[in-house]
């Protein structure tokens, strides 16, 4: 298996740059804490699964794409 580079934090910045939020106003959005957001965006951390559907859900994206599996 090839290792691939972990594309979720570029992703969620992009996602949430293009909807003009800042990571506070998405954390407010979510209810998740800024820093959350903050550590997710920087590689940090990574979001359980519960988050990555309510992501996807938030900005109407899949999953592949917001981890970085697929381009659309």
């Amino acid at each position: 298996m090839k290792n691939k580079k972990n594309k979720f934090p570029e992703r969620l910045r992009e996602l949430r740059e293009e909807f003009g939020l800042s990571q506070k106003e998405l954390s407010k959005a979510l209810t998740f804490c800024q820093s959350t957001i903050a550590h997710w965006e920087s590689g940090r951390r990574n979001p359980s699964i519960e988050a990555i559907i309510v992501l996807c859900d938030y900005f109407n994206c899949t999953a592949d794409y917001i981890i970085g599996l697929s381009e659309f």
